[in-house]
């Protein structure tokens, strides 16, 4: 019995004593090996954009189509939310719901061009170069991983 005892009050003394040292970490600053380069295109059509006039439907494509590519790119970064429904009565099916959503920022993308695909379609082609992402979270959040720690 004098021996678990001991044992126990030794392993307390022990464990008490760590807390007795201070320590100094050292932070180093990590950088991926290799950056990929992403790229997205979309499309929207001219005759579907309200507008009056011509001109004013195919600016507003335009713009369809870029936020179509940056949908694609946010899907390649982030990844899609699918749900699905289904409905059953009498052992029949009687409703089958997909549905496909899409969530994140995207920094950094350049659109590399805009330009028409056929009579009534407008086409936009978006570049995501993760140097550049890199770059823009590093300015905003600098990551890191303990280089050394010594205790005093």
């Amino acid at each position: 019995m004098n021996a678990k005892v001991c044992l126990l009050v030794g392993l307390l003394g022990l464990s008490g004593c760590s807390t007795v040292f201070d320590k100094q970490v050292e932070w180093e600053y990590v950088e991926p090996e290799s950056y990929p380069v992403l790229t997205a295109v979309g499309y929207a059509p001219v005759s579907a954009q309200p507008g009056e006039s011509d001109s004013i439907k195919m600016l507003m494509a335009i713009k369809a189509s870029k936020l179509d590519a940056y949908r694609e790119l946010t899907e390649q970064v982030y990844g899609q939310k699918i749900g699905g429904n289904q409905s059953l009565a009498n052992l029949v099916m009687t409703d089958t719901n997909l549905k496909s959503t899409v969530q994140g920022i995207i920094r950094g993308a350049e659109v590399v061009k805009t330009y028409p695909v056929g009579e009534d379609t407008y086409a936009t082609e978006l570049s995501l170069d993760f140097r550049k992402v890199y770059d823009i979270y590093i300015s905003t959040s600098r990551p890191r991983r303990i280089k050394d720690v010594t205790y005093f």
